[in-house]
């Protein structure tokens, strides 16, 4: 088998909502993407009698990297066939009870995003492979420039979006205000693309979300909050929505600046990197790092801290945990290693929804 292209991601999510009515509900995004493409998400879970916890998986975001599309779409067919069967999972040598698998459905929701860039990732299987944005002309010359297309979606949620303003001058924070930036774009503005709106919607969606993760590649890592600069539990006032520490984010290892996390939240976060990396760890060996995603390269704009920030700047906002699977170690693996990777970070992340517990 394959790679998936985008239109036979959107056939497995309507093919498994049709085979499993009663464990699963077929979301259609509300916006089209730039080029008009309409994508869904797959909310899973058994029906309970009471409001549950849900935790929202998304993919594709950078469009050449292919295979977090197929992990998560491997991922939902899996737990729907084995709670179906009253059978438990296998992942090399990570193996999951039937009573946990129906435990995990029975208490969470799961929400998949496997494909929230088609525009990018159709254009990364025909024309550019290496393609990282969404296909986005109206920022640059209107498209008259191939070099000046697309938005990082990955830099284009609200969080320190005026990364000139919040980094320290001499930081190298992984962004650019560049509309020709072949990379790391961020958008004329917080939430300009359509995809990310998607992204926005799902989480108010499921007001009853604790945690997002992103998959991405490469570098075998599990990073969790934050991405600007390094963790602090003991002054709660140095935090990203403090004007009086612009231009002090984003060095390592210097007393200016850390962004505040408590203590209870860095612990469970640590906590749930780890588990992911056991499980992954237990498939056939390897070993993921559980690390901030500042101790990656500094960044704004991501996904994992903006979801993390949502309650900082609106207390009526639950609390959500954001992470980033990074996996394997290129973008394009060949088939038969990405099968294997499949396995080994799907293996992560049903240890991973069984820790939220």
């Amino acid at each position: 088998m394959p790679y998936l292209n985008i239109v036979e991601v959107e056939s497995a999510l309507g093919s498994l909502s049709t085979a499993y009515p009663g464990l699963t509900e077929l979301l259609v995004l509300p916006e089209p993407s730039v080029e008009g493409r309409t994508s869904h998400a797959l909310r899973i879970g058994a029906p309970a009698p009471f409001p549950k916890d849900c935790v929202i998986m998304i993919g594709g975001v950078h469009a050449r990297e292919w295979g977090s599309c197929e992990i998560l779409v491997h991922l939902a067919a899996d737990l729907l066939e084995a709670y179906q069967g009253g059978t438990g999972l296998g992942y090399g040598g990570t193996a999951f009870t039937a009573d946990q698998v129906r435990g995990l459905l029975q208490r969470l929701d799961v929400v998949v995003f496997p494909l929230v860039n088609p525009d990018g990732r159709l254009y990364s299987q025909t024309v550019d492979p290496m393609w990282r944005k969404n296909r986005n002309p109206a920022y640059a010359g209107g498209g008259s420039d191939p070099a000046c297309i697309g938005v990082d979606l990955n830099r284009n949620y609200d969080f320190l979006f005026d990364f000139a303003t919040a980094f320290a001058p001499t930081a190298t924070p992984q962004v650019s205000a560049d509309p020709c930036d072949p990379q790391v774009y961020e958008g004329p503005r917080a939430f300009s693309e359509p995809e990310t709106r998607n992204v926005r919607w799902l989480l108010d969606r499921f007001p009853r979300t604790g945690w997002l993760v992103d998959v991405h590649s490469y570098s075998e890592d599990m990073l969790y909050n934050w991405g600007d600069d390094e963790n602090q539990s003991v002054d709660p006032a140095m935090n990203f929505r403090n004007p009086a520490y612009d231009g002090t984010r984003g060095l390592p290892g210097d007393v200016a600046y850390a962004e505040y996390i408590a203590k209870t939240d860095a612990d469970t976060a640590v906590l749930l990197a780890e588990r992911f990396c056991q499980g992954v760890g237990g498939v056939r060996g390897l070993t993921y790092k559980p690390i901030t995603g500042f101790h990656l390269y500094p960044t704004s704009g991501t996904s994992d801290d903006y979801v993390f920030s949502r309650h900082f700047t609106d207390p009526a906002q639950g609390k959500v945990l954001g992470f980033t699977v990074e996996w394997g170690t290129s973008f394009h693996p060949p088939w038969a290693e990405m099968e294997k990777i499949i396995l080994d970070v799907d293996a992560g992340l049903v240890e991973f929804c069984l820790a939220t517990a």
